[in-house]
């Protein structure tokens, strides 16, 4: 058994290591192999953009998508790497013989480039002893190349042609294996560099070039077709954005921004580069404060960097990326074009330096960090933007000064509440701005936010929720250069007053009140605190049978303990209650309240639920006089209305509680089950 167990780990270990060991391109010729297999030995199935000659080793989300960057492919078929096919023979059955480098140029169809290395006096090289790896531009490579460049380059063979097809070699041989990401080969010309990526899709590049035949194999090297000519590599991404006319708006920003240098340091980058058009389209206004804010331009042009290198070549579809300045962009494409958050806008793509690539773009990419508050609002809280216009709210706001705008969405702005009188809706709104800049990482439970009314707001903080008053947080929050964020489900009430002065204003809680008052516990509804009240209404008193309410009011330690059992430590609000779950709360009597399921706004007979300055309390429509525990609690729906009512279920059977001589059972409610 040991002998076995120690085969099957050693299996395990060489077969992890050969995963190892392949490459992503690897990986994706052998799964267009394995997808081909019913066509024959080493047949791989490839992709092909319709309209266009390019062809890929396809990863498993384009194969079954059927398309590469959202233009339609169809599958080809053809012999893999390194096989021939026979005549009358199903597949590729046959290896393909192996040449010297300029022979095997022929063999992958390189022809435009064997010519070159013949008439440059290259072919001799080539031929001979040595161990080379050709990156071989195709002959569509040679087609694409700039007529004159070609021409320039054909005419002067011994010198010009001889470099650059030598800038296309390594002196030793390199398979894709060893094409790792970010690797930096000296090329045959001068040392210059060649800059490979080699992405997990099974993408590999040289200088942006995509290898579209990899690892045939030469007696005396290996060549890899690539799909363009590539040219020498010497300048920075300093260097290019500081001698293109385009990009001088962008070079006035990296220098005030204090980052110009750092585009001139070694490492990996791509620099998505708005033209000065891009900068021109920005409001004149906007650009003179963002270049008067070495901070927000920092934000910015790190918002349009990635520490890694994105060539054109290897985005096959969108991606998500982390910016340098730490908030994520799309990047994806759309047949030719690369796009940015779904946009098309990069204008020209794949310019290599020595530290990365350049995407040229026609629009400003803005981070939420060189905003300031009010653009960080979206569509989605456009009326509230409009009406703290309106209402000279925004103009009220110093442009120094940082702020926090507590939003409510679009929904929340009801015709009801449209319909409010002007001035007591500027009122309103006030309470949703903040003097000071909160983000949502500083919020703590029980913080005190004041508003630019001078109006305190209290934040508390649940396991699945953070809420300020009677409103809680919804998804998106952000940070803006002078403030931040926060978009909330309904508008917020601040407190104003105690619950003794809510409950007695109603005038629907005299039982309750008067009960209180016996037991000596007024002073609870009236003084400083955090609680939550489950208070029951008159109406929830007509089913209790005089005699017990007599019997509860000859007992105070009885009274106060089932008064108190309507009480809980910590207010919690509708948004901090978990549906779906059990809510235990801890009440003043001692023992846990159950709340099964409650609604997200705790409300009652279509008003609400009331918060105020020391707690929350909520309308019941049954007392509960329960002896020990609460065995459940549940939302309800009663009537046309289908008001939401929480209701607090009890035994039927109340025993000994705190003196011998109290005992009481309760009378039920009509639309009540219960069980013992």
């Amino acid at each position: 058994i040991m002998k076995i167990l120690f085969a099957a780990l050693l299996a395990v270990f060489v077969l992890s290591n050969f995963d190892m060991v392949d490459s992503s391109y690897d990986k994706i010729v052998y799964h267009s192999k394995v997808r081909a297999r019913k066509e024959g030995p080493n047949v791989c199935a490839l992709q092909q953009v319709m309209g266009t000659k390019k062809k890929y080793f396809s990863t498993c989300r384009n194969w079954y998508q059927g398309a590469i960057c959202g233009k339609k492919a169809t599958v080809l078929y053809e012999c893999c790497p390194g096989y021939m096919k026979l005549e009358g023979m199903k597949g590729c059955p046959a290896v393909a013989p192996i040449d010297n480098v300029y022979g095997t140029l022929g063999l992958v169809k390189a022809i435009s480039t064997q010519e070159y290395s013949h008439i440059s006096k290259l072919r001799e090289e080539i031929e001979g002893s040595g161990s080379y790896t050709f990156f071989a531009p195709s002959n569509d490579a040679w087609d694409l190349l700039d007529g004159e460049v070609r021409s320039a380059l054909v005419s002067n063979v011994n010198i010009e042609l001889y470099n650059a097809l030598h800038y296309h070699m390594a002196n030793k041989r390199l398979q894709t294996k060893d094409l790792k990401n970010g690797l930096v080969v000296d090329s045959m010309y001068n040392d210059l560099g060649l800059y490979i990526n080699h992405y997990s899709n099974g993408i590999v590049t040289v200088n942006c070039a995509r290898i579209i035949h990899g690892n045939q194999v030469a007696t005396n090297g290996v060549v890899h077709v690539i799909d363009r000519v590539i040219t020498g590599v010497s300048n920075t991404i300093q260097d290019v954005i500081e001698v293109d006319d385009d990009l001088t708006t962008l070079s006035d920003v990296a220098l005030a921004s204090g980052l110009l240098d750092k585009l001139g340091q070694p490492g990996q980058y791509t620099l998505f580069a708005p033209t000065n058009d891009a900068f021109a389209k920005l409001d004149s206004d906007v650009l003179q404060r963002l270049m008067g804010d070495k901070g927000v331009l920092q934000a910015l042009l790190n918002f349009h960097m990635l520490n890694s290198v994105q060539c054109s070549e290897g985005i096959m579809s969108g991606q998500t990326f982390e910016t340098l300045e730490g908030h994520n962009i799309e990047i994806g494409c759309d047949g030719e074009s690369l796009t940015v958050n779904g946009i098309k806008m990069v204008l020209k793509k794949d310019i290599v330096t020595t530290n990365g690539v350049i995407h040229l773009i026609d629009e400003v990419l803005m981070p939420d960090s060189a905003k300031q508050v009010m653009e960080l609002l979206t569509p989605s809280q456009s009326t509230f933007s409009d009406m703290v216009s309106e209402l000279g709210l925004s103009t009220a706001m110093e442009a120094k000064a940082e702020y926090t705008l507590l939003a409510p969405l679009n929904s929340v702005f009801t015709d009801e509440v449209m319909a409010i009188d002007q001035s007591f809706l500027k009122m309103i709104l006030e309470n949703h701005i903040l003097k000071e800049k909160i983000t949502l990482g500083q919020l703590y439970n029980g913080q005190r936010l004041e508003t630019i009314a001078g109006k305190f707001l209290r934040v508390f903080i649940y396991r699945t929720a953070v809420c300020i008053e009677n409103s809680c947080l919804v998804r998106g929050s952000k940070e803006g250069s002078n403030g931040a964020l926060h978009l909330m489900k309904t508008l917020m009430k601040p407190a104003e007053t105690t619950m003794f002065q809510i409950l007695t204003d109603n005038g629907g809680f005299k039982i309750f009140l008067s009960l209180m008052e016996m037991a000596g516990l007024t002073d609870l509804l009236k003084q400083e605190g955090e609680y939550t009240l489950f208070a029951p209404s008159d109406e929830a008193f007509t089913g209790v049978r005089d005699s017990d309410l007599a019997l509860l009011r000859g007992n105070m330690n009885a009274l106060r303990t089932i008064l108190l059992y309507h009480f809980s430590n910590g207010v919690f609000i509708g948004g901090g209650l978990e549906t779906g779950v059990t809510n235990l709360l801890k009440s003043l009597q001692g023992n846990n309240l159950r709340v099964l399921h409650v609604s997200p706004n705790l409300s009652t007979f279509n008003k609400t639920v009331n918060i105020r300055n020391h707690g929350i309390f909520q309308c019941t429509c049954y007392v509960n006089l329960k002896c020990r525990r609460l065995q459940t609690a549940r939302t309800y729906h009663l009537g046309s209305n289908f008001t939401r009512i929480l209701f607090l279920q009890k035994k039927v059977e109340c025993k000994k509680l705190l003196t011998d001589e109290f005992k009481t059972t309760t009378k039920l409610l009509k639309n009540v089950h219960y069980r013992s």
